[in-house]
C-alpha cells in the first residue's frame, strides 16, 4: 500500500512536543502536514516506561507557563484553546535548597499578587519573598523588585519569541527587556543589595540552565525565576506521555498523518531549497518546507542530501555554539513511604559544598563525582501511581556528554554504577537514611541512553548553551540571517527559546511560522 501523499505542504520529523507543536499550527492554517517518527510512540522524552510492573518518568517532566485553571497560563491556553486536555497537578513547592556548608536549609513556594493579562503587566508580591525574608530579615522589598523586573522580562520574552516588533517599539513596550538583554546575571544581580546567602538561594534553578553562571544572560535566568514563581510547575497525572498522546491524537482529528516507526534519513535540497525527505524504508517523500527535530549539528553534517547544498556559513554558525548539558539521573523505587525515609519535600536540590555555580559547571565536564543535585519525589504530587507504602524517587545531575562518549562498552555498567552509589550515598548523608538498604528497584539514565534513545547530538537535552553570544535575544535577532536553507526550519530544544518542555512547545511553534513565512515566498 501507499503510505504517502504525493506532496505535503510540510514534514514534520520527530514527534516530539516540538514538532508536533509545530504540526498543530500549520495544520491550523489548513496545511496538509506529515509527522515522520521513528519511534512507535509520540513524545520525544515527554514520554514513560513501564519496569517490572511501576511506570517510571523517562526525564525530569515539569511543565511551566501552566498555571491555574482558572488563571491558565500561555502554554495552558495554547493547550486548550486547541482542544487539548490534561489532568494537570500542581507539585507542591518551589524547591527546597539544602546546603549544609552555608547553613542553608530553606523552601520556597510559588505564587504572587500581581498579573499578565492581554500583555499588560500588573507588578505584584512574591510569596517567596515572604519566605525569604523571614529567614533572612530586611529582604523582602530587595526580592520583590528582582522578581518584578523578572517577570517583566519574562513577559516581553514571550510576547517577542512569537511576534515581530521593530527596534524603537521594543524600546516603547519592552524597557526592562531591553535594558538588560545585554548583561549577564551576575551582573544584574550585583545591582541588587542582596546578601549572600539570599544571592545563593536565587541561584538553585542554575541546574535547568547548566551554563557558567558568569556568563548566563540575565534574560534566561528572568524567564527560568518568573515562570516556576509566578504560577508554579505542574506534572500530568498520568505522566507526560498522556500530554504527547493527546496532542497526537488531536493532530489525527485535524487530518495531519502521523507514521510511526518510519526514521528520516536525508533531506534533499535542490538550489538552496527543501524539496522533501528520504526514509529508511526508501521512500522519497515531496514537500517544500521541513521541520526537524535534529540538531543543526547532524542535520547539515549528514541529513542534507547532497551536502554540496550545504553553505560553509551554516557549517561555522553550528561549529561555533556550544552544545548543552546532557543528563545522568537515578530512578529509584523504595520500600518504605517517604516520611518513614526522612523525605518530606517534593523538590530538592542539595549541595554538599558551597554554591559555586562555574565549579559545579566544570564538575558537569567529568563522570563526577558530582556535588549538586536534585531529587524529586513523584508522591508528594501524585501518589496515586506509586504502591501504598512505596516511594518513587529521582537524583539527577547534567553533565556534558563529552566524558562519556569514549567510554569501553566493556566498563559502561561499572562506571555507571560507581556513578550512581555516589550520587546515592550523597542524597542518604543528608537524609540520614541509607537509601541503598530499601532499593526495590533502580533505572540508571546516562547520556549514552540519551543519545541511544532519541538521536539527539551528543546525547543533549538542553540544545545549545545560552551564553552572552548565543541566548534567546542573539537567537531572535539573527533568525533571518541563519535561516541558511529555504524551507527548513529547526524545532526542540536547540530552537530559539531553549530547553524544556514548555520551551520546545514555543519552538514548535516559532518554527511552523517560519515555515509558513516560506511558504509565501516565491521559489
Amino acid at each position: 500500500m501507499e503510505f504517502y501523499k504525493d506532496n505535503y505542504d510540510a514534514i514534520v520529523v520527530g514527534a516530539s512536543l516540538s514538532g508536533m507543536s509545530c504540526a498543530l499550527e500549520l495544520a491550523k492554517k489548513d496545511k496538509s502536514v506529515l509527522v515522520l517518527e521513528k519511534h512507535n510512540l509520540p513524545g520525544g522524552l515527554a514520554t514513560s516506561f513501564v519496569k517490572n510492573g511501576q511506570e517510571y518518568e523517562a526525564t525530569l517532566h515539569e511543565m511551566m507557563s501552566i498555571g491555574e485553571e482558572t488563571k491558565p497560563l500561555k502554554i495552558r491556553t495554547f493547550l486548550e484553546s486547541n482542544g487539548i486536555h490534561c489532568d494537570w497537578l500542581r507539585v507542591p513547592e518551589a524547591y527546597k535548597l539544602f546546603v549544609p556548608k552555608e547553613n542553608i536549609d530553606i523552601v520556597l513556594h510559588a505564587g504572587w499578587t500581581g498579573s499578565i493579562e492581554n500583555n499588560k503587566y500588573k507588578s505584584g508580591k512574591f510569596v517567596m519573598a515572604d519566605e525569604l525574608n523571614e529567614a533572612y530579615p530586611g529582604c523582602k522589598d530587595e526580592v520583590n523588585r528582582l522578581m518584578n523586573l523578572c517577570a517583566k522580562v519574562y513577559n516581553s520574552v514571550n510576547v517577542l519569541s512569537v511576534s515581530k516588533e521593530s527596534k524603537p517599539m521594543m524600546l516603547l513596550k519592552h524597557p526592562e527587556f531591553v535594558k538588560t538583554c545585554g548583561y549577564s546575571t551576575r551582573e544584574v544581580l550585583d545591582t541588587f543589595k542582596l546578601a549572600l546567602p539570599v544571592r545563593d538561594i536565587l541561584k538553585a534553578y542554575w541546574i535547568y540552565v547548566g551554563t557558567p553562571f558568569s556568563d548566563l544572560p540575565f534574560t534566561i535566568y528572568a524567564v527560568l525565576m518568573a515562570d516556576y514563581f509566578i504560577g508554579g510547575s505542574y506534572i500530568c497525572k498520568e505522566f507526560s506521555h498522556e500530554l504527547s498522546v493527546r496532542m497526537a491524537e488531536k493532530l489525527l482529528e485535524l487530518g495531519v498523518d502521523i507514521e510511526y516507526n518510519q526514521e528520516v534519513t536525508s533531506i534533499i535540497v535542490n538550489n538552496g531549497c527543501v524539496t522533501g525527505v528520504k526514509t529508511k524504508r526508501g521512500d522519497i517523500i515531496n514537500s517544500k518546507c521541513v521541520a526537524t527535530s535534529t540538531y543543526p549539528n547532524k542535520t547539515y553534517g549528514s541529513l542534507i542530501e547532497p551536502i554540496s547544498e550545504v553553505p560553509s556559513e551554516a557549517f561555522r554558525f553550528t561549529n561555533s555554539r556550544k552544545i548543552g548539558l546532557s543528563c545522568f539521573s537515578v530512578l529509584l523505587r523504595l520500600d518504605k513511604k517517604p516520611s518513614d525515609l526522612n523525605i518530606h519535600n517534593y523538590s530538592v536540590f542539595s549541595s554538599t559544598s558551597e554554591m559555586d555555580l562555574d565549579t559545579f559547571f566544570e564538575e558537569a565536564n567529568t563522570r563526577g563525582p558530582y556535588n549538586y543535585l536534585s531529587t524529586i519525589c513523584l508522591n508528594y504530587a501524585n501518589d496515586s501511581v506509586v504502591k501504598e507504602g512505596e516511594t518513587l524517587l529521582s537524583i539527577t545531575t547534567l553533565p556534558m556528554a563529552d566524558p562519556f562518549l569514549n567510554i569501553d562498552p566493556f566498563d559502561y555498567a561499572k562506571i555507571k554504577r560507581k556513578i550512581a552509589q555516589d550520587m546515592i550515598a550523597r542524597v542518604s548523608h543528608f537524609l540520614g537514611v541509607p537509601l541503598q538498604n530499601h532499593i526495590i528497584d533502580i533505572v540508571i539514565e546516562t547520556p549514552i541512553s540519551v543519545a541511544h534513545f532519541t538521536g539527539d547530538y551528543l546525547g543533549s537535552v538542553y540544545g545549545y548553551q545560552h551564553r552572552m553570544d548565543d541566548h534567546i535575544v542573539a537567537r531572535l535577532e539573527h533568525n533571518k540571517e541563519t535561516h541558511f536553507i529555504k524551507g527548513l526550519a529547526f524545532i526542540g530544544a536547540h530552537g530559539v527559546s531553549g530547553n524544556g518542555m514548555s520551551p520546545c512547545i514555543t519552538n514548535g511553534r516559532k518554527a511552523a511560522y517560519d515555515l509558513m513565512e516560506d511558504m509565501g515566498r516565491k521559489r
